[in-house]
C-alpha cells in the first residue's frame, strides 16, 4: 500500500485549451494534487523529462507535436511506465481504441464530468 499522500503527486494537464487547463487544474489540486500545464506538445514533452511525473492528463488534438505523438514519445521512451489519461473530443471508437492501442490508461472524452476525471 502506498502511504503517499495525493498532494505530493504531480499531475501534468496538457491541452491547448486554456479553459480546460483551468477546469482540470482547479478540480486535481481540489483533490489535493500539484498541477503543472503545458499548452502543446513540445512542452509537454519538456515537462515530462524536466519533472517528476505521477500522471500526464493529455488531450490529443495540439498544435506542434500532437498527442499521438508525445503518447507515442512517451511509451517508447524511459518514462513508458508514467500513467497516461487522454482527454480528448475525439469521440469516434476509432480515436478510443487508437488511443488505449497506443498505451493510454484511459481515455475520457470532452465534454466531461470534473467528477469523472
Amino acid at each position: 500500500m502506498d502511504a503517499t499522500l495525493p498532494g505530493s503527486r504531480l499531475v501534468l494537464v496538457v491541452d491547448d485549451d486554456p479553459r480546460v487547463r483551468t477546469v482540470v487544474t482547479w478540480q486535481l489540486e481540489a483533490e489535493g494534487f500539484r498541477v503543472t500545464e503545458a499548452a502543446d506538445g513540445r512542452r509537454a514533452l519538456e515537462a515530462i523529462e524536466r519533472d517528476r511525473l505521477d500522471l500526464v492528463i493529455l488531450d490529443l488534438a495540439l498544435p506542434g507535436v500532437g498527442g499521438l505523438d508525445v503518447l507515442r514519445r512517451l511509451r517508447d521512451g524511459e518514462h513508458a511506465g508514467l500513467p497516461v489519461i487522454v482527454l480528448s473530443g475525439r469521440s469516434g471508437e476509432t480515436d478510443r481504441i487508437v488511443g488505449l492501442d497506443l498505451g493510454a490508461d484511459d481515455y475520457l472524452v470532452k465534454p466531461f464530468s470534473p467528477g469523472e476525471l
